[in-house]
């Protein structure tokens, strides 16, 4: 890809981003930040400014970013003293808190390196984690909500790349993933927007029969799964688009093959086997097995990563429960591509998924409108985390069972049972 054809379609991604992704509206702030550093990578600044161009090209009002050096956040887990891993920049939160609070809108750029803290202590890094995510929960909250109009995407990261890609040089490494970003994303097809658009269609349609049929549980079966996911009365089946609070649609994640709802807290019961590795908090969790009962997870194994994992379901009691349930066939377009992006923005479009931690209030009729205590008792999840892995393969099967317990096909062999 040469540079000159890279910089357009930098530019058609940028303009997808703004128009499908966040739907910016003219007269609208634009926050740019997060990744697993907190701030975006400095690497990223070309695509930064690209979106920054193409918001101000629809009337948006002013466009910031927060940059940050991924870096220094594994010298301060190595080198720190141990009683200082409290300390978090507020300023942060506050900028991106100001920006929506003024009608603003929050872009994430996903692409760090998924090994950041690998190999560092499990209890420097878990207090990391925790002290990010109890901070970062204000933000979380508007996001839970659909207060605004929100969206994650990636950047070709040098050593998320070579993760991808070991046998290739830095440049090749990203340029590889960069062409798979854009492939994914429909940016390389004639008209990116209008593909867009007739995707979000089609997944609207999955996500309309799904709702009425309304089903009290969800039945999976496959190697090293049988597991059974309740779900709750008046749970609402999402697609691609959403309408957020301040009126605008938007597209929360690009690329996005999913339809999800919510899974009653207190309803998930058996074993459940992970089909791809989980990058959390810079560790890269692989092969582990969540068993659970009542809704609880009461055991988790795993051959690499065992103490984060862990550590991750202990941060809260919310964090010990679900809070995302996910339908995606395993011939999805990023599944078809054969390996792992050791992210979850793409490998939970590779496969079917759940998550640990908080659900969408959207998820839910009328859970925006809930508090905590009121969306538990509903059946919802609430926690400082929500973390997704991938549960689906092309050997798994999963029933829908009907409010007089009978089965229905919904995924045979990792596909779609259903017809729409």
């Amino acid at each position: 890809m040469t540079g000159k054809n890279h910089q357009e379609m930098l530019a058609k991604y940028a303009e997808a981003i703004v128009k499908v992704g966040l739907n910016i509206r003219a007269g609208q702030r634009l926050i740019i930040m997060l990744g697993a550093t907190r701030g975006v990578p400095h690497q990223f600044a070309p695509l930064v400014r690209e979106i920054a161009k193409a918001a101000y090209g629809v009337g948006a009002k002013y466009v910031e970013a927060i940059f940050a050096d991924e870096e220094m956040l594994r010298l301060r887990a190595q080198h720190a003293p141990k009683d200082s891993f409290d300390i978090y920049p507020k300023w942060q939160i506050d900028a991106a808190l100001d920006m929506i609070e003024h009608d603003g809108a929050l872009l994430s750029i996903a692409g760090s390196n998924p090994d950041l803290l690998g190999g560092l202590d499990a209890d420097i890094v878990g207090q990391l984690q925790k002290t990010h995510i109890e901070h970062w929960n204000a933000i979380s909250e508007k996001v839970t909500k659909n207060a605004i109009n929100w969206c994650v995407v990636a950047a070709a990261g040098d050593a998320w790349a070579q993760k991808i890609f070991p046998d290739l040089s830095v440049v090749e490494a990203q340029e590889k993933l960069w062409r798979a970003i854009f492939e994914t994303t429909r940016i390389d097809q004639p008209d990116p927007i209008e593909a867009w658009n007739k995707h979000i269609a089609s997944l609207r349609e999955r996500a309309l029969y799904l709702q009425a049929k309304q089903y009290t549980a969800l039945h999976y079966k496959g190697p090293g799964t049988d597991f059974t996911l309740g779900l709750p009365s008046g749970h609402l089946w999402i697609s691609a688009q959403s309408l957020a609070q301040n009126g605008i649609a938007f597209t929360a994640n690009m690329p996005t093959e999913e339809v999800f709802t919510l899974p009653d807290r207190n309803r998930a019961d058996g074993v459940i086997s992970a089909t791809f590795p989980l990058s959390y908090g810079g560790t890269l969790i692989e092969d582990f097995q969540v068993t659970f009962e009542k809704g609880r997870i009461t055991k988790v194994t795993a051959k690499k990563g065992e103490a984060a994992l862990k550590k991750l379901v202990d941060t809260d009691e919310g964090s010990q429960r679900l809070g995302e349930v996910a339908l995606v066939p395993a011939s999805s377009p990023i599944g078809r591509r054969g390996h792992l992006f050791y992210n979850t923005l793409f490998d939970e479009n590779a496969s079917c998924h759940i998550a640990i931690g908080r659900a969408y209030r959207f998820t839910l009729a009328g859970g925006t409108e809930l508090n905590d205590e009121e969306f538990i008792a509903a059946g919802g999840n609430v926690s400082l985390n929500h973390v997704d892995f991938m549960i689906g393969s092309a050997q798994m099967d999963i029933d829908g069972i009907t409010k007089d317990g009978a089965r229905e096909s919904v995924m045979r062999k990792g596909e779609w049972a259903i017809k729409v």
